[in-house]
């Protein structure tokens, strides 16, 4: 072989071999990652993870009537009082491996009789740890080994555009699942409940999925569905969906459970105040919306702290406060004889205060 030739050989065969090398190590995929990449899209495993804590629930309800099947007072003896039974259904998670369930009020409202069916077939008979109207909550528990919690996501970190999916039990027809995306953030003004923070989705919902899960994309708990937006067509004049379901953020409903199975109810702080949105400077720009104290409880806690009427609340330990039901919803989750500070401004002052959280009682609304 000529000289020449050898030289020119030589680095062609080197450099094949690392090109060789280079492809097998880092550019062409093992098997286990083509197997995946031919997966992407795909949310078997999320769904997989998270069903069996997704269980069916049926309830029972007896309901008075006279022969005629009207129905009737108790107290009435102008006929003899028949029963017929109502029954309902709808869907709940299962938090812990102690049992505990949780689904939505008005799934086991007034019922008689509550049965939980599983994803693997099983069956159980349910009983109520406590129940939270203000969120549209209920815990259950039942009595079965082996059970599979759901592993729970921070739904403060969902974003808008998020994908997520809803398990539940839609029309009876037992576990089902359907995609979405998070479509909105805090929405609320429904009326629905005292406490409206609810995350918007797509994922399409039916009669049965109350108190089933919203998940994420690996499987975690992000909310609890709870209802859908209906509109009336005019041409039939009945509720049909229209792509607007509304989910309680894991959040909020983890606090409102944990409460519950502790003391049977809900322990919200309370610091008796009614505020309102005013324009105003709180050093991010001229046009801040900002709260003013409308109103103070007599010997509330912010009457306890030097809060007046006319104030206007800038800050709460240090955050901006500038959405009054936010504000009252944080202050809610907190726990009475948490201390707070509250900067106002009053006067053109900036003021600093402390006030000790109280406990709010069914009847003020803040």
């Amino acid at each position: 072989m000529p000289p020449s030739l050898r030289f020119i050989t030589w680095p062609t065969i080197a450099g094949l071999l690392a090109a060789l090398l280079i492809l097998d190590r880092w550019v062409l995929p093992p098997e286990g990652n083509a197997r995946m990449a031919t997966e992407t899209g795909s949310y078997a495993t999320a769904v997989h993870q998270a069903t069996p804590a997704v269980v069916n629930i049926y309830t029972a309800k007896l309901i008075p009537t006279r022969p005629g099947g009207t129905r009737t007072n108790p107290f009435s003896s102008q006929a003899p009082q028949r029963q017929r039974i109502e029954r309902s259904l709808g869907s709940g998670v299962i938090m812990t491996d102690q049992g505990h369930v949780l689904t939505n009020n008005h799934v086991i409202h007034e019922a008689d009789a509550i049965e939980v069916l599983l994803h693997d077939g099983r069956s159980a008979n349910a009983v109520v740890i406590g129940t939270d109207p203000a969120t549209d909550l209920a815990v259950l528990q039942i009595k079965l080994p082996d059970l599979q919690p759901i592993a729970l996501a921070n739904s403060d970190t969902a974003r808008v555009g998020d994908v997520v999916l809803a398990i539940g039990n839609p029309l009876g027809f037992g576990h089902s699942v359907t995609q979405g995306i998070v479509s909105a953030l805090g929405r609320y003004g429904l009326q629905l409940s005292l406490y409206e923070d609810y995350i918007q989705t797509d994922a399409t919902i039916h009669l049965g999925n109350s108190g089933g899960a919203l998940i994420n994309t690996r499987g975690q708990l992000l909310g609890i569905n709870t209802l859908i937006y209906t509109g009336n067509e005019p041409a039939r004049g009945t509720p049909t969906g229209i792509g607007i379901s509304l989910a309680i953020p894991a959040n909020l409903a983890l606090f409102v459970m944990d409460d519950l199975i502790r003391y049977g109810e809900v322990i919200r702080g309370w610091l008796g105040v009614s505020v309102g949105p005013v324009r105003g400077v709180d050093g991010s720009g001229p046009s801040a919306q900002l709260l003013e104290v409308t109103a103070v409880a007599e010997g509330g806690p912010a009457q306890r702290a030097g809060i007046q009427v006319g104030d206007i609340i800038t800050h709460i330990d240090g955050e901006p406060a500038r959405d009054g039901r936010l504000t009252m919803h944080r202050i809610a989750q907190l726990r009475p004889g948490d201390n707070i500070e509250i900067t106002v401004q009053r006067n053109q002052q900036s003021i600093d205060l402390r006030a000790i959280v109280g406990t709010l009682r069914q009847s003020p609304s803040r």
